[in-house]
């Protein structure tokens, strides 16, 4: 998967690159979007034969060096590096490090304390694939009226996002969460490739148009710091400031801290451990 993914991303990122993004001349309208593979090669220091190995996988060795400069040529931002980085260190280690281990489904006693400990402020536990492993009482009141706990939302944050009807209708920054639920199961897939798990939830989402262009063009946000804005059906609008403490872990802290300036809102602390 590492193999695949690394060579997914250059071709998905060389097709959302325009010529005058890089400085060259529009010139006449091309067959396919983006930017042919000799431009890149050029703009990047490398031939065009070995930027083609790259792409179909033949060559998983990339130095350093290259790896840079592709990354500039590419014109990618530092949260796309960092995700470009990891694909290229999968590569290296995937030979090393054929399984990531089983996912760990079962909330330690230490982390059940500490969202037990915040009632009544909600807290609840996701799971590597944005799956709900845990809550206390208050985040069940308060995620309940959302629908998450609906059938057609399988205890799944990230299908309540693309599945559900009442994600749209309460999340007034959709494309927000969206693009947050998307770039987590891509670290996930990248952290995790031989989790099957994650990959059943992938492809269940691929049946939303909004996940599977993401997902194809390998869009990435900063998941890790997201505002998102709820209108609540109890509460009334409330703002989500998230931060996320771990992100790379199998199990990581997300705090959700809801709107901070206005007194006049319950806080709210969602936990993603």
């Amino acid at each position: 998967m590492s193999r695949s993914e690394f060579a997914e991303f250059l071709i998905a990122r060389r097709a959302q690159l325009q010529p005058e993004d890089v400085g060259l001349p529009s010139g006449r309208r091309r067959r396919t979007p983006g930017l042919r593979r000799e431009e890149v090669a050029a703009l990047a220091g490398v031939s065009a034969d070995y930027l083609a190995r790259l792409e179909q996988g033949r060559d998983t060795n990339p130095s350093t060096a290259v790896l840079a400069a592709l990354a500039e040529a590419l014109r990618l931002n530092e949260i796309e590096k960092h995700h470009f980085g990891n694909l290229a260190l999968g590569l290296e280690q995937k030979a090393k490090c054929p399984s990531a281990g089983q996912a760990r489904e079962q909330v330690s006693e230490t982390v059940q304390a500490v969202i037990d400990a915040l009632q009544p402020t909600p807290a609840f536990v996701l799971g590597r694939w944005l799956n709900l492993l845990s809550g206390n009482p208050s985040f069940r009141d308060f995620a309940e009226p959302l629908g998450m706990f609906e059938a057609d939302a399988h205890n799944n944050f990230g299908i309540w996002v693309f599945a559900h009807p009442a994600a749209r209708k309460y999340l007034l920054n959709w494309d927000a969460a969206a693009d947050m639920v998307a770039s987590s199961l891509r670290a996930a897939v990248t952290r995790f490739p031989d989790d099957q798990s994650v990959q059943a939830v992938i492809t269940r989402l691929m049946f939303s148009p909004e996940f599977e262009q993401r997902w194809r063009e390998h869009r990435l946000t900063d998941f890790r710091t997201v505002v998102l804005h709820v209108r609540h059906p109890l509460r009334g609008e409330v703002e989500v400031e998230i931060e996320t403490l771990d992100p790379a872990a199998d199990q990581t802290v997300m705090v959700w801290l809801v709107d901070r300036r206005q007194a006049r809102t319950p806080g709210l602390r969602l936990v993603n451990e």
